[in-house]
Formats: C-alpha cells, sequence, structure tokens
C-alpha cells in the first residue's frame, strides 16, 4: 500500500516533466514550478521513498552534522558521507552554513544564539508561541557559504493538548529528483528528535517549496521511477530516555523496516 507522501511526491514528479523549461545557474536546464506545497503525516511511516532507494546513511550524519553546527567536511569523511565535497574549499570547509546558523548565529554583538535549543526550551516553557522559527538565511554571511541555504528557514507547531508536533519549512530551491526526497526525510528525523526532547509526538512534516525544478538530465531517471510501484513507509526508532538535544548521537537512530526499490543514480547539478 503506498503512502499519501509518495503519492504526491510522484504526482510532482510528473508534473515538472511537463513543467516549462527554463535555464539556471548550473547551465544544465530544469523544467521548474513555483509555490508548491508537501503535506506529510507521520502517521503512515518515516517518509523515505521506497520507488527509489534513498541512502538514509547520508541523512542520518548529515543532520548531526548540522546539530554539531560544524561545517567541515572532516565529520562527514569519518563516516563515508561525501555528499557536501563537490562544494567545499581546498581545505574542506564550507563557510559559515546551515548547522552553524542553526547553533551558532553570530549576534549584535558578537554572542553566539543556539536557535535550536531556543526552540527546544520555548517548547517546554511556552509551547503556544509563535516564535519556535529556525534561520539559515543570514544574509550577512551569505558571501561566505560556499552554497547558500536551499532550505532557509523552519518553524515549529505544537498541539500541547494531543502532545503533537509539527514542522514546517520553507525551501527556496528544491532539487526534485535527488535533494528533495532526502530534505523531507531529514526535517523528519529533526523533528522526531526535537519532539523527544520536549515530550511530544512527530506528527506532520510541510514543505513550502518556492523554484521546484527537475533538472533536463534527470527526466530519464524520474520516468522510470514513476514507473515504479511504491511499498509501505518504514519506520524510525530513537533510543529511550534522552531529552536533550546534544545527548543525541548517529547510534541513537534505528531506521526499521525500509523496503525499497533499487538506487536510481543522477548527476549532480553544481
Amino acid at each position: 500500500m503506498s503512502s499519501r507522501y509518495e503519492e504526491s511526491y510522484l504526482h510532482l514528479l510528473q508534473r515538472l516533466l511537463e513543467a516549462p523549461i527554463r535555464m539556471d545557474r548550473t547551465g544544465t536546464g530544469t523544467r521548474g514550478l513555483f509555490g508548491v506545497q508537501l503535506d506529510v503525516s507521520l502517521e503512515e511511516g518515516f517518509p523515505l521513498l521506497t520507488t527509489k532507494k534513498v541512502h538514509f546513511k547520508s541523512v542520518l550524519y548529515e543532520l548531526f552534522w548540522f546539530l554539531r553546527g560544524d561545517t567541515s567536511l572532516k565529520y562527514l569523511h569519518a563516516h563515508g558521507v561525501t555528499i557536501w565535497d563537490e562544494w567545499a574549499d581546498e581545505q574542506g570547509n564550507l563557510g559559515p552554513i546551515y548547522g552553524y546558523q542553526w547553533r551558532r548565529w553570530p549576534g549584535y554583538q558578537g554572542q553566539a544564539y543556539d536557535q535550536l535549543a531556543a526552540v527546544v526550551r520555548t517548547l517546554r516553557e511556552n509551547p503556544y508561541s509563535r516564535r519556535m522559527l529556525v534561520s539559515a538565511w543570514n544574509v550577512a554571511l551569505l558571501h561566505e557559504m560556499r552554497l547558500p541555504p536551499c532550505h532557509v528557514l523552519f518553524q515549529f507547531y505544537a498541539e500541547p493538548d494531543t502532545r503533537r508536533l509539527s514542522i514546517q519549512v520553507y525551501q527556496r530551491s528544491a532539487d526534485a529528483f535527488l535533494g528533495l526526497p532526502f530534505n523531507v526525510a531529514s526535517y523528519a528525523l529533526l523533528l522526531h528528535i526535537v519532539a523527544q526532547c520536549a515530550d511530544y509526538t512527530p506528527h506532520r512534516v510541510i514543505f513550502a517549496l518556492g523554484d521546484v525544478h527537475l533538472y533536463r538530465n534527470h527526466e530519464e531517471q524520474a520516468r522510470l521511477q514513476l514507473s515504479r510501484k511504491p511499498y509501505p513507509l518504514p519506520r524510525i526508532e530513537l533510543a529511550p530516555y534522552k531529552y536533550e538535544l546534544d545527548a543525541f548521537g548517529h547510534e541513537d537512530v534505528r531506521l526499521v523496516g525500509y523496503q525499497h526499490h533499487p538506487a536510481i543514480p543522477a548527476p549532480v547539478a553544481v
């Protein structure tokens, strides 16, 4: 039985195959849409696509790299993850990208501000707050980033009566075939971790997509994926009795029951 998430994602791929052609920064060419939303219910399982294998190891280690506030390839390479190699400088550095902004946003007087820890604290103390946001789009530092953030902002929404927690992500630019499935899984995992820290149940992952596009050299791969029948979604298990962000490690995450079709290789547009 297919999930509503995978059905929505495959429908988006089909729409993109029929969308107008546009040029892009990389010179590859895309088919694009603007202003698309994906609303993913975690009640169906963990949103990892089954019509192709998504490399969960990379999702896992990249998220913990962000949570460390790290910007060097050393941690990723120590765990065999190379997804950021194309953008790093000769020393393996990325500049003040995602994790740096999440955990050490530089304040007006030079102090570091931990946005994500502030969200967990607010969830515990004032769960009806409308200010539980984390931003990676630091305009003053964009020129120092090897790649400006694609997923630029996310907000949490708590339902204290039902103990359910949701997250909405604004993504300015989404590579529909390679990047988007990865991003959905990453934020779903982040939601699981934050929810456990504040004693909530992860509920929904909502993506508001700005420019969502399919690269021209991914079209045949998309058609192959559309020809496949989805499997049921897997689930995520976290180690119990951990309630602080920095207490979690990659070894505390377990992916269970991931049945999938083979991976579909596709080139990355840099």
